[in-house]
């Protein structure tokens, strides 16, 4: 009997364990799904934008901005379309407690559309040559720091705080550089911002797979797992713009 009952608790160890696993695959899969939407609508909407916004001459250069291009990005609605992504995103923070899943769902493809609006000055700024070679310089950084985050036993909370003032660092510098205009300032801002994010990759991966539980409905499932997506597109998106600074050709 003793035996028996040993063995019985063996093969229910062994279920629970692999309904864990599946669960927890299926709710990365749904984070990854997330914010892969998220990237496509900022591409659209960033290249939509793009088109609209200048006059190309006959051979695919910039000639001038159009009567679009001159609202966004000269007037006083630039600083709007600077702005409103860090806005909605706070408030999207804040608030996704008291929201359903759909509403968070939606909001977040509304914070994915506006990044794309404010992320179109990249399209006028840079090469399409660069754009694509920086975008899959960094799918692939992303990706490989995703995947040790999620697949490596060392706990990663002790770079916890060390990013977090790194991130603080580039934030204020990067409002700084924006008066200053110094280019030296810039360069270590972007070599300072791809480690700062590279190491955020792998370290929020941990985060949100750590953030998973059999025991979430699905209401709490979709909402965390939108959450996790934010996070993991933030930092595809910084990984991003930072890497386009360093290694992009400019028009």
């Amino acid at each position: 009997m003793a035996f028996g009952n040993a063995n019985s608790r063996t093969i229910n160890r062994a279920q629970t364990s692999a309904a864990y696993d599946e669960g927890l695959r299926s709710y990365m899969l749904r984070v990854y799904n997330y914010m892969g939407v998220g990237l496509a609508i900022t591409g659209l909407v960033a290249f939509a934008v793009a088109q609209m916004a200048v006059q190309y001459g006959p051979s695919g250069e910039i000639v001038a901005l159009t009567q679009i291009g001159q609202t966004l990005f000269m007037g006083p609605l630039k600083w709007v379309v600077m702005l409103a992504p860090l806005g909605l995103v706070l408030l999207f923070s804040a608030r996704l407690h008291a929201m359903s899943a759909s509403s968070a769902q939606a909001v977040f493809w509304l914070f994915a559309a506006l990044m794309g609006l404010s992320l179109s000055s990249i399209l006028i700024t840079y090469t399409s040559e660069s754009v694509a070679q920086v975008f899959f310089i960094t799918a692939g950084t992303f990706g490989a720091m995703s995947l040790y985050g999620y697949t490596t036993k060392k706990s990663l909370a002790a770079w916890g705080s060390f990013l977090f003032m790194g991130l603080i660092g580039v934030i204020i510098a990067s409002i700084v550089s924006h008066f200053v205009g110094s280019s030296a300032l810039q360069f270590g801002i972007s070599v300072i911002g791809v480690l700062v994010f590279v190491g955020l990759t792998a370290y929020d991966t941990q985060r949100i797979k750590e953030s998973y539980s059999v025991h979430m409905d699905g209401e709490m499932t979709s909402k965390t797992a939108i959450h996790g997506a934010l996070r993991l597109y933030l930092d595809f998106i910084n990984l991003f713009v930072m890497l386009i600074s360093l290694f992009g050709n400019q028009r």
